[in-house]
């Protein structure tokens, strides 16, 4: 995860290439475009006996839908739609299944999401001595030198449940660098060649947002919470152009597969925005990208002018992401009151927002250059100074459509849900996160604050926009799991079979909207995707199971039969792994 420097002159050479021909790009010649039989112009594709759900309340249910130039046509009956039908339409017969809008997963990392497809693979083990044997064996076939990433370890998982050290693994990596992430990317777990690398002894003093954890001696172990990260990150090797090209084609091949036709990547760096460009002037970006460097970038956005939501269809830049805080899991994520099993610890605002002048005046340069900003608050002290710096924005400069949002939003405190309301911010949340962290967050927090954690109906009952994700690879990609925790909100470890905190579920035709529209408003892109009606993209998941029908505990096991992204089948039996060029 880590990244390299560029200076001002490679970041605007950088942009400036991504973003040549993003425009949407010319229509096919007229003349050349077959017809149908009453002389209107033939659809492309046409996938009829479908039960279509379209997200569109005036239409919400349909069997047909007719796809021309990549963009939906028609929305109606079997008899309606299929009078587009031409010699050269391609038909294909649902048989009956269910048809719903692209899922765009408003926030993930994708580049590190198709890394860890490839890394050492740590989620899923369930003891220290299984954590060690993994990392071994992994080490064991890579050259000596090469550094070992990712790995998204998750101590919860073991018995006992510790943070691991450098001793556990330096013997099982004696001849690699090791900087293993935490599952929520804000720890890592480097090993005593990583710690002599980047001269971290214990003199070393924290960095402000950030945490050395040390034994009793005052030793470091080798975890690194938050802004300590950056003390390794400056010494390790940047990812070469070929590492990140092999990384997103393995998360475009994820993303097909799964159903999800557009992201929202927050914490892009510029070296991937410059790969999603390679792809698509190869007609080989597969997703819709919409993508949000860190605010730290503020200024080659603002000195380059292009404002929001900048580009064409497949690719565009214009969001920024900012960090209030760190994660629950790490006892980083920054409260009012102190953590239940630690008191003396109320976690740590971010870097960013030290000193909060800072974050503020990073604020009013993007508000003053039409740019929009998704804050990273989990905690409920967090949160609230976010809402208090947006509030002061508007208070100076007026208010307008900013669509500003949190990211997370996961512990509020009671009085800011209408704070949210009324300054029309956006809860950019992920409902994974709510099974997963269900598991063990009262221990940390204690049920009354836990009660206000992951609160989407809450939420909804205050008028607050929802938009949906995954943070992947913090979580899985599949936006099945995500459908199944919002409407059962049952906890991974089975204790909860009726939901954690039940009255925050919500109901499947909410969450598949929030995991849409909601998601595509996020991004101001609610007038081209988001919903199946006429002269929207043609975005389009055809899944094995009727979700709007069958029980929600059964949601997780549904499989995506067939993924088009403008029309184009991009999983499935006629996929070709390729759309539009320059589209």
């Amino acid at each position: 995860m880590f990244c390299s420097a560029m200076t001002r002159a490679a970041i605007a050479a950088a942009l400036c290439t991504a973003l040549q021909g993003l425009a949407l790009g010319a229509p096919a010649d007229a003349s050349a475009t077959p017809v149908s039989s009453d002389s209107r112009p033939a659809a492309d594709l046409i996938v009829h006996h479908a039960r279509v759900w379209t997200v569109n309340p005036a239409q919400p249910q349909a069997e047909a839908v007719a796809v021309l130039h990549g963009r939906i046509t028609a929305v109606g009956t079997d008899a309606v739609v299929m009078a587009w039908r031409g010699p050269g339409t391609r038909v294909v017969d649902a048989n009956g299944a269910r048809l719903l809008p692209g899922f765009n997963d408003a926030h993930v990392h994708f580049s590190d999401g198709g890394a860890a497809l490839a890394a050492v693979q740590l989620t899923d083990a369930t003891s220290l001595k299984e954590f060690v044997r993994r990392v071994g064996d992994y080490a064991s076939r890579v050259p000596k030198g090469e550094w070992i990433r990712s790995g998204d370890w998750d101590e919860t998982k073991w018995s006992p449940s510790r943070l691991p050290t450098r001793q556990d693994i330096d013997a099982a990596t004696p001849d690699n660098p090791v900087a293993l992430d935490r599952y929520d990317g804000h720890m890592i777990l480097v090993n005593s060649k990583v710690l002599a690398l980047a001269g971290i002894t214990s003199k070393t003093p924290d960095p402000p947002g950030g945490l050395i954890v040390r034994d009793a001696a005052g030793e470091p172990t080798g975890a690194l919470k938050d802004a300590a990260v950056e003390l390794v990150a400056r010494i390790a090797p940047p990812l070469t152009q070929a590492q990140r090209r092999r990384a997103i084609d393995g998360a475009l091949r994820e993303a097909a597969r799964r159903g999800v036709t557009s992201v929202q990547h927050m914490s892009m760096d510029y070296g991937d925005l410059a790969v999603y460009s390679q792809l698509l002037d190869e007609g080989k970006l597969t997703v819709r990208i919409y993508g949000a460097p860190l605010i730290a970038k503020i200024e080659d956005q603002a000195q380059l002018g292009f404002g929001r939501a900048f580009g064409g269809d497949f690719l565009r830049i214009g969001a920024l992401k900012m960090f209030a805080d760190g994660s629950l899991g790490s006892r980083t994520a920054y409260f009012i009151q102190p953590y239940s099993d630690e008191p003396e610890n109320r976690g740590l605002p971010f870097s960013d927002m030290l000193p909060l002048v800072k974050a503020g005046r990073r604020l009013m340069r993007a508000d003053a250059a039409n740019l929009q900003v998704c804050t990273h608050a989990i905690g409920d002290a967090a949160i609230a100074t976010t809402l208090d710096l947006y509030q002061a924005v508007e208070k100076a400069d007026g208010a307008r459509d900013r669509r500003w949002r949190i990211e997370h939003a996961q512990h509020m405190a009671e009085r800011d849900f209408d704070r949210f309301a009324q300054l029309r911010v956006i809860a950019s949340v992920q409902p994974y996160q709510a099974i997963d962290d269900g598991r063990w967050a009262e221990a940390r927090i204690g049920h009354e604050r836990a009660g206000r954690m992951h609160a989407y109906r809450t939420f909804i009952q205050h008028g607050v926009r929802l938009a949906f994700g995954t943070d992947w690879p913090v979580a899985p990609l599949d936006p099945m799991l995500t459908l199944y925790a919002a409407t059962t909100r049952a906890t991974l470890d089975g204790k909860n079979p009726q939901g954690w905190f039940p009255e925050q579920k919500l109901s499947i035709q909410e969450a598949i909207a929030a995991y849409t529209m909601g998601s595509a408003y996020a991004e101001f892109q609610e007038h081209d995707k988001g919903s199946l009606e006429p002269g929207k993209l043609a975005d389009m998941v055809l899944l094995s199971q009727d979700v709007l029908t069958i029980a929600p505990a059964a949601i997780r096991d549904t499989q995506v039969l067939r993924t088009w992204v403008g029309g184009v089948e991009v999983y499935g039996p006629g996929a070709s792994g390729e759309t539009r060029r320059g589209n």
